[in-house]
């Protein structure tokens, strides 16, 4: 449940008065155990000192509705056209009083684009607004035992000054020290993600998370619409069988025969142990009218052990009638 907090009113702040002041007591204490997170040389050298992503459009935040708030202004700097009203009734549930992420995930795809959930680093987080991308961050504003949780937008930072600078709240712009920021931030898990069309790609996104995000993007829109996110994972981790793969089925469901041969048969030079990937390679030659090395390719996924050989044995049979 995710709960966009805002300032009660004068009267029921008075009237819990001694609760209000327990809390307050409680919450310095956090903050006083909390520490300020250690960059390393590498990860300073690696970023600019300072970061403001300032296209980023602002939506206050009202009551319960920090979710759809954030989800418009990343998607709006990202060029799509919608608006926080439209964004409501897709990620607020009533009941919850609040934005849950898979709902989150879920509308950035509707919308047309990628959600990468990046891995939950203060050094992933500077890097990837130093490559201009805003970052959609859940935080927990309050203990962990009774949550406040929100989400809010990081659109830059200063090395110098050790802040954040968050879209949050009612307030643009809103700067947060490191030390405050990583401690609510880290209250989530360090819970994070960019929004992005397909074919461009998070810097720090590792290769699991990224097949994981356009697969799911793919099983919403289609082969030929994460055909571009396919292409740049492939270009980007070209050791990786799944991404050549996963190339191959989005070319040749767009009609691409020879595109989809030239991924399999990368996807099984980098590992001979695919089966997938023969027996979807040795199909594609066999429509390309290739009987030789079909057949081989063929008999390559038929000799490997698992859920595939069936499958494998059955083609290279038909093939041989």
């Amino acid at each position: 449940m995710i709960d966009c907090p805002q300032r009660q009113p004068t009267r029921d702040r008075n009237a819990r008065h001694a609760g209000v002041l327990a809390l307050v007591l409680l919450l310095l204490l956090l903050s006083g155990c909390a520490t300020t997170p250690r960059l390393d040389s590498a990860t300073r050298s690696a970023v600019a000192p300072h970061v403001l992503i300032d296209e980023v459009p602002f939506h206050g935040q009202r009551d319960y509705q920090c979710g759809p708030a954030s989800l418009a202004m990343v998607l709006q700097h990202d060029g799509v056209a919608t608006d926080v009203d439209a964004l409501i009734p897709q990620v607020f549930t009533p009941g919850r009083e609040g934005s849950v992420q898979p709902e989150m995930l879920a509308t950035v795809r509707r919308q047309g684009r990628i959600p990468f959930v990046i891995e939950g680093r203060f050094e992933t987080l500077l890097r990837e607004l130093d490559a201009g991308h805003p970052v959609v961050v859940m935080q927990n504003l309050s203990l962990p035992a009774w949550p406040l949780w929100h989400y809010a937008v990081a659109i830059g930072y200063d090395l110098q000054e050790e802040t954040m600078i968050l879209h949050s709240g009612m307030e643009a712009r809103r700067k947060e020290s490191f030390k405050r920021f990583d401690a609510t931030w880290a209250r989530s898990d360090r819970w994070a993600f960019v929004a992005l069309p397909p074919g461009e790609l998070p810097t720090t996104i590792g290769t699991e998370a990224a097949l994981q995000a356009i697969g799911d993007f793919e099983a919403v829109h289609g082969s030929q619409a994460a055909l571009p996110a396919w292409e740049a994972l492939a270009k980007r981790y070209p050791a990786n069988a799944t991404a050549h793969f996963g190339l191959g089925n989005a070319r040749h469901a767009g009609g691409d025969l020879e595109g989809a041969i030239d991924a399999f048969t990368a996807a099984a030079a980098v590992d001979e142990s695919h089966a997938p990937a023969w027996l979807n390679l040795g199909l594609a030659l066999e429509a390309a009218g290739r009987r030789e090395p079909a057949l081989e390719a063929l008999a390559r996924a038929a000799a490997l052990p698992g859920r595939w050989q069936s499958h494998s044995r059955e083609a290279l049979e038909r093939f041989g009638e």
